[in-house]
C-alpha cells in the first residue's frame, strides 16, 4: 500500500514540476505515473553504476556532479517517454532539483 502512494505522490511531485517550470510538460495524470516509474527504474539501475564510472568528478566537484547526473537521468526519461517532455538540459537540471524537493515534501504526507 506504501509503495502505491509513494507512486501516486511521484506523480503528482512531476505534475507540481511541470506546473512551475514551462521548459517542462506532462500530458496528463496517466503520463506523469508512467514517467514516475520509469525515472524510479532509471534511478534505481543506471544512477548507482553513473555514479561509481563518475566517482573521481563527484570527488573532485564535492559531491556538485551527482546534481548532473539526476539532471541527465530526468532528461533521459523526457525524451524516452512521449507524454513526458523536457526542453534541454538546463530545464532537466532545474526540474531535477525541484522534482527532489517535491518528492521529499510530500513523501512528509506517509505516516
Amino acid at each position: 500500500m506504501t509503495l502505491l502512494l509513494v507512486w501516486i505522490l511521484n506523480a503528482v511531485a512531476l505534475l507540481i514540476v511541470a506546473y512551475l517550470l514551462p521548459g517542462i510538460q506532462v500530458a496528463s495524470f496517466g503520463s506523469a505515473l508512467i514517467a514516475a516509474v520509469v525515472l524510479g527504474l532509471l534511478n534505481m539501475l543506471l544512477k548507482p553504476v553513473l555514479q561509481v564510472l563518475t566517482l573521481p568528478l563527484t570527488i573532485v566537484t564535492l559531491g556538485l556532479f551527482l546534481l548532473v547526473i539526476n539532471a541527465l537521468l530526468f532528461w533521459l526519461a523526457g525524451s524516452i517517454l512521449k507524454g513526458f517532455t523536457v526542453t534541454g538540459f538546463w530545464w532537466a537540471f532545474i526540474g531535477a532539483i525541484v522534482y527532489s524537493i517535491a518528492t521529499s515534501l510530500l513523501s512528509k504526507l506517509i505516516p
